[in-house]
């Protein structure tokens, strides 16, 4: 199994955050991240750094394909680096003996 390094990971939160970020811009975009996670805004705020609510808003941005063109083209990165911080940020896959 390979290691995520340290540099990798800070880059992948901070692309989450940038991601959630965006979203909290615009309460048409938030709204349905707080429905589906049934958080607060408050309890947003408290822990938006968790890696469980980064996790969360890299699952919500990917599930939808034009909410991902539309983080990507304001964030000014390709869709593909969102993509690849979602999957550094899923359980590694581990092989069966």
């Amino acid at each position: 199994m390979k290691r995520k390094s340290l540099q990798e990971d800070e880059a992948t939160d901070s692309l989450a955050l940038d991601v959630l970020l965006w979203m909290v811009q615009d309460p048409d975009r938030l709204l349905p991240f707080l429905n589906a996670t049934g958080l607060t805004p408050d309890a947003l705020r408290r822990a938006r750094e968790d890696p469980a609510i980064l996790d969360a808003v890299l699952d919500h941005v990917m599930a939808d394909e034009p909410v991902l063109i539309a983080c990507a083209r304001a964030l000014e990165c390709p869709p593909e680096r969102i993509a690849a911080a979602w999957r550094r940020r899923r359980p590694p896959d581990f092989e069966a003996p």
